[in-house]
C-alpha cells in the first residue's frame, strides 16, 4: 500500500548494498533526501541554461545579430554537440558550462554564437552523473521512480526557462534597458544560478551512500563481508551430505538437523543476495569492457529508445516557440512561449510517471526485467503514432494542437522515465558506460532530429511525421533482443 510519510520520512536502506527503499522527496535534511534534491535541482537548473537561448534567439537575439534562418537552426544542431558523459563530475559540468552561460553578453556575431552555444552544451552531459548518482543511492525496487523524477524535474527546466527568459528580459526593458543590452544581461541570472549551485553540491553531498567514490569498493566489500554472516551461522560445506542414509530408506531428521538444513538454506539464500549485490558495485572498466558494455544488443536497445524519446524532446523543445508562433501568429512572444513551456514542464509529471509505472508494472510481473522493456517499446510506438498525426492533420485550431503536443508528450516523455528506469538493471557494474551511452545517444537523436528540422526550414509539419515514422521503425527493430544479458550477475 502507497504509504505518503515515505516521502518525508528517513528511508529504509538495504542493509547489503547501503540502497535506499524509499526516495525522501520533502527531506532534503536527509542524505539520500539532500541527493535527491541536488540531483533534479542540479539539473534542473543545467537544462534552464541549456535551453536559455530559445525563448529570446528568434525574435530578439535574430534580430540583434542579423542572423539567417540556417544559421539560427545550426545554433540549435551545435548546441546539442558538446554533451558528454557523481557528483564532481556533475559539479564539473555545472562549473564548466556557467563560465560560456555568463559569456553570453560578449556575442555579437553568428560565429559568436555558434561557439557560446557549443560550450553552453556541456551543461547537458549533467543529465549522465546525475543518473548515475540517483543509481548509486537508490535500490533497484525503486530506481525506475527515483531517475525518472530527477530527470523529469530536471528537464522541467526546458519549460521554466520559456516562462523566465523572455520574463526577465521584458523586465529589464521595461526599466529602461535597450533590447540590445537587456537580452544579455538576461543571461546572469542562470549564471549565477549554476554556480552556486555546483558549489553547494560539493559541500553538501557525498558521492556514495558508503562515503567516498575512492572508497566505494573496499567499503562495499565490508558491508559484504558482513552481510554473508546471517545471524552469527556460517554454513559448513557438505555439512549435511555427511549424513548418509542406506538404500531408499527415507532420512529420518532430527529436529537439529531440521535446523541445520533451514540455516543452511538460509545462507545459501544470502549467498546469492550476496553474489548478486557484488554484481551491482560499480567498477573501474578498462577500455575493452567499455567496448564490449558499449555494443552489447542491450545497451543498444536503451540508446535506440532514449534516441527516439530524448533526442525527439531535445529537437522539438528548440523550436516549438518558434512553431506555435508561425502556427499561431495572434499569440504573441510571451504568450508562444509559455505555450511551448508547457511541453518542457509536463516532464514534472509525465517522466516520473512513466518511471512509475514501469517499477509498479515490473513488481506486478513477478520482478521481470522484460515487462520494463515492453513498456518502453510500447510508449515508443504510441509517440509515433501521435507524431504522424500531428504532421498530417497541421492543424490550426488551438485547442487541438495544444492537445496532441500534450498527448504526443504524455508518451515521448514517459518514454524518458521508462528508459532510465531500465538502465540500473543492464551491466549494473558498469553502469556509468551504460548511462553515459543512452545519454549519449539521447543527445545524438536529439542532432539528428535538428538536422532533419534545419533541412526542411520551417515546414515543421513533415518533420514531425518523419520522426514519428523513424521512432516506430526503431522501437519495432530492437524489440526482439533480451533485456539483460545471459548469465549477467546482478541486475535482475
Amino acid at each position: 500500500m502507497f504509504d505518503i510519510s515515505l516521502a518525508w520520512r528517513a528511508p529504509k536502506v538495504n542493509p547489503i548494498n547501503q540502497k535506499a527503499y524509499s526516495i525522501p522527496v520533502f527531506n532534503p535534511i536527509n542524505v539520500y533526501g539532500r541527493v535527491f534534491f541536488f540531483s533534479w535541482f542540479g539539473f534542473l537548473i543545467a537544462f534552464w541554461s541549456w535551453y536559455a537561448f530559445p525563448p529570446l534567439l528568434h525574435d530578439i537575439i535574430q534580430e540583434d545579430l542579423h542572423l539567417t534562418q540556417i544559421q539560427v537552426a545550426n545554433s540549435n544542431i551545435v548546441a546539442l554537440t558538446a554533451t558528454f558523459g557523481p557528483r564532481w563530475t556533475f559539479a564539473g559540468c555545472l562549473l564548466a558550462g556557467c563560465v560560456p552561460t555568463f559569456l553570453a553578453g560578449a556575442v555579437y556575431n553568428a560565429h559568436g554564437l555558434l561557439a557560446l552555444r557549443f560550450f553552453v552544451g556541456i551543461l547537458g552531459g549533467s543529465f549522465v552523473p546525475c543518473q548515475v548518482w540517483t543509481t548509486g543511492f537508490f535500490d533497484k525496487h525503486v530506481v525506475g521512480s527515483a531517475n525518472a523524477l530527477t530527470g523529469g524535474i530536471g528537464n522541467a527546466g526546458g519549460g521554466i526557462t520559456y516562462f523566465v527568459m523572455p520574463a526577465v528580459y521584458e523586465s529589464l526593458v521595461h526599466n529602461g534597458l535597450t533590447p540590445h543590452v537587456a537580452w544579455r544581461v538576461t543571461f546572469i541570472v542562470p549564471g549565477v544560478l549554476i554556480l552556486s549551485t555546483a558549489i553547494a553540491m560539493l559541500l553538501l553531498t557525498p558521492d556514495c551512500p558508503t562515503g567516498k567514490w575512492s572508497e566505494r569498493q573496499a567499503a562495499a566489500e565490508a558491508i559484504l563481508r558482513r552481510a554473508s554472516v546471517p545471524h552469527g551461522v556460517v554454513p559448513v560445506p557438505g555439512h549435511l551430505a555427511d549424513r548418509q542414509t542406506s538404500g531408499t530408506e527415507s532420512p529420518n531428521y532430527s529436529e537439529e538437523d531440521k535446523s541445520d538444513k533451514k540455516m543452511d538454506a538460509e545462507a545459501q539464500s544470502v549467498d546469492h543476495t550476496v553474489e548478486e549485490a557484488r554484481g551491482e558495485v560499480i567498477q573501474k572498466p578498462t577500455f575493452k569492457e567499455i567496448i564490449k558494455v558499449a555494443i552489447s544488443p542491450q545497451t543498444i536497445v536503451l540508446g535506440a529508445g532514449y534516441f527516439c524519446s530524448f533526442g525527439g524532446e531535445l529537437a522539438i523543445n528548440s523550436i516549438l516557440g518558434t512553431f506555435y508562433g508561425r502556427q499561431f501568429p495572434q499569440l504573441g512572444l510571451q504568450t508562444a512561449s509559455n505555450w511551448a513551456a508547457m511541453f518542457g514542464l509536463l516532464n514534472v509529471l509525465f517522466r516520473p510517471l512513466g518511471g512509475f509505472v514501469s517499477d509498479k508494472v515490473y513488481h506486478a510481473c513477478g520482478d521481470r526485467v522484460w515487462s520494463k522493456k515492453i513498456l518502453i517499446h510500447v510508449y515508443g510506438v504510441i509517440t509515433g503514432v501521435f507524431l504522424i498525426i500531428i504532421g498530417k492533420v497541421n492543424s490550426k485550431d488551438h485547442s487541438t494542437m495544444f492537445g496532441l503536443i500534450a498527448g504526443m508528450a504524455f508518451f515521448l516523455e514517459g518514454g524518458n522515465g521508462l528508459n532510465f528506469s531500465l538502465v540500473p538493471h543492464v551491466h549494473p557494474y558498469a553502469n556509468g558506460v551504460v548511462s553515459g551511452f543512452t545519454g549519449a545517444a539521447g543527445n545524438f537523436g536529439g542532432i539528428i532530429f535538428a538536422i532533419i528540422f534545419r533541412y526542411n526550414g520551417l515546414n515543421y509539419m513533415r518533420v514531425f511525421w518523419i520522426m514519428g515514422i523513424m521512432m516506430i521503425g526503431m522501437n519495432l527493430a530492437v524489440a526482439w533482443i533480451k533485456p539483460i544479458p545471459k548469465g549477467q550477475i546482478g541486475g535482475h
